[in-house]
């Protein structure tokens, strides 16, 4: 019998494409587990085969639902890969209560009933549990750099990931735990930086950018994030921690010209509004455990080749993107960013 995975968030944009590289590369079934907010759409599940996923709509927090998908996981290489969570800064800053409740008293609720089961368990985190590093520093964050949260959001994932560490030590539930810096590519939604540039132009508005534009973050594409994730899945240590980057260290500035140039617009037309509350200045990525123990390269490791191809599928996909474009700029212009 092929694994059978269950994926928290697999309808969202980072758990879609973890759920199509899986069908892609391994016979496994998935059941994914998603409360289908307006982050995570049925459009992104759109034509991959029934008789390998199965969409449960529903809340991670929600134990009796939780312990109905685990309890079956019972075969080798069964798991769960958790990649649910509220992830918007801005949102995190607007109303924390959803990153409480989604991150932390949902990871609690999935630890648990792996703890009862013995299910294996993967947790997807992010680098911006380490806070920011100065902008001309040489350093990058590695798994010892001591967390130091900016936000509400970063706070509720450096938690959620604290939890796993500590159901590992105390209760010996074989789990994994990775931080991966910025991800790009298809299906990411609108009110993320790089589609909400992407899909602005496309309607002939000017971009916009926060403070100067001089903020870094170190790019990886959604494929190179799922392919690590899957290494780590077959190969990574138990109570190991691994960060997965691709080298794409670009300021917010940088991006956003690259975008104006891939489009034949000037490097210039945009404008800046104010920067958010807590902005960290940098992020950065040193994934040397991940390439040297488990073999893990990223395929995708152009920045620009890869920003064009994403380029492109928002230009070919308008009615995925659409429908959520109106929503995300009404917000934003609320915010006054």
């Amino acid at each position: 019998m092929s694994r059978h995975l269950l994926v928290t968030g697999g309808a969202g944009f980072i758990g879609s494409s973890f759920v199509r590289h899986v069908l892609a590369h391994t016979d496994a079934r998935v059941t994914v587990l998603d409360k289908l907010t307006y982050a995570g759409s049925t459009a992104n599940l759109h034509g991959l085969p029934t008789d390998r996923v199965r969409l449960v709509v529903g809340d991670i927090a929600d134990a009796a639902l939780v312990e109905e998908l685990v309890a079956p996981l019972t075969g080798e290489g069964d798991a769960i890969v958790h990649c649910a969570a509220e992830s918007h800064n801005d949102n995190s800053l607007h109303d924390p209560s959803p990153f409480l409740h989604t991150n932390l008293v949902g990871t609690f609720t999935l630890l648990e009933a792996a703890r009862r089961h013995g299910t294996r368990f993967h947790h997807i985190s992010t680098d911006e549990v380490y806070g920011e590093l100065d902008l001309d520093a040489p350093e990058r964050f590695t798994e010892t750099t001591p967390y130091n949260p900016s936000s509400p959001y970063s706070a509720t994932k450096a938690g959620s990931d604290l939890l796993v560490r500590a159901w590992v030590r105390s209760f010996g539930v074989r789990a994994t735990l990775s931080n991966c810096s910025n991800n790009y590519g298809p299906r990411q939604h609108v009110e993320k930086f790089i589609p909400r540039q992407i899909t602005s132009l496309i309607d002939g508005v000017r971009p916009r950018l926060y403070g100067t534009g001089e903020n870094v973050r170190d790019w990886i594409h959604a494929e190179d994030h799922s392919s690590a994730v899957l290494t780590i899945l077959e190969k990574g240590r138990i109570g190991q921690t691994y960060l997965i980057g691709a080298d794409g260290e670009r300021s917010n500035l940088e991006v956003v010209q690259l975008l104006l140039q891939l489009m034949g617009r000037e490097v210039d037309d945009f404008d800046h509004v104010p920067d958010r509350p807590g902005h960290d200045l940098r992020y950065a990525i040193d994934p040397t455990k991940l390439r040297e123990e488990l073999g893990w390269s990223p395929s995708c490791p152009d920045f620009a080749a890869g920003l064009a191809a994403t380029v492109d599928w928002y230009r070919r996909h308008e009615a995925w993107w659409r429908p959520q474009k109106a929503a995300a700029e009404a917000k934003y212009a609320r915010r006054g960013r």
